[in-house]
């Protein structure tokens, strides 16, 4: 992850888009099989299955679409020229995914993540790893250059912890719905200074657009620089 981040963060923001768009037009083609996939795993409904596979493509399409639109701005200051907020990629980021809908949580979280130019160690649902694990049989079919994104399985606290305090990760993301969880990642990330994400023990709906998605996350997943450029009469 580490040794692709720089390479993929300067890739143009249009390839970027293009690339999440193959794979949300791939995960649709094999809609079915990943639905019958969540339905076994979790024992939900068919319907409630389709209905999280459809909303997962949904969120790729939403991200790839803002990939181009969320560079930076100018910005109004004291300064009598022009100032531009950049907006950079952190780097590595690590992601802790919720239990609860596997395959859209990992989406939700991963997506605006990688989109904007980072390279992700991401935690899928520890109970259910397989709709991750699957997922990147599409992703290795969609141009992603690997090692952008990379899946780990196992005990998320004790990989969690790992992730924390590795000085090759510049932030990290924990969306395990548990306070304890939280309140640990942010405490050990004191002694890096690594940025992090956490949900406080509030676990989300990620199938409500307000929750799921959004610019919040455009902003964790980005660093702004200002460039400053003085101009004459």
């Amino acid at each position: 992850a580490h040794a692709v981040s720089g390479n993929w963060g300067k890739r143009s923001a249009h390839d970027r888009s293009q690339i999440l768009f193959y794979i949300a037009e791939n995960l649709s083609i094999r809609r079915q099989e990943f639905g019958g996939l969540i339905e076994d795993m979790t024992g939900c409904s068919e319907e409630d299955a389709l209905g999280e596979v459809d909303a997962s493509i949904s969120r790729l399409f939403y991200y790839a679409a803002f990939s181009d639109k969320y560079g930076g701005r100018v910005q109004e200051t004291t300064l009598y020229g022009l100032t531009a907020q950049i907006n950079e990629p952190i780097g590595v980021i690590g992601i802790a995914c919720p239990d609860e809908h596997p395959l859209l949580g990992f989406v939700s979280l991963v997506a605006p993540a990688v989109v904007r130019g980072n390279s992700v160690v991401a935690l899928p649902s520890e109970k259910h790893p397989l709709a991750a694990t699957t997922l990147y049989q599409v992703l290795d079919t969609s141009d992603l250059p690997g090692g952008v994104i990379n899946i780990l399985t196992g005990n998320s606290e004790h990989l969690t912890k790992n992730l924390v305090t590795h000085e090759d990760v510049e932030a990290m993301w924990y969306f395990r719905g548990d306070a304890e969880g939280s309140f640990h990642v942010e405490n050990l990330s004191a002694g890096n200074m690594k940025r992090t994400f956490t949900d406080y023990g509030s676990a989300r709906n990620w199938l409500d657009n307000m929750a799921g998605e959004g610019e919040e996350f455009l902003i964790e997943a980005s660093q702004s620089k200002s460039i400053w450029v003085p101009m004459g009469e």
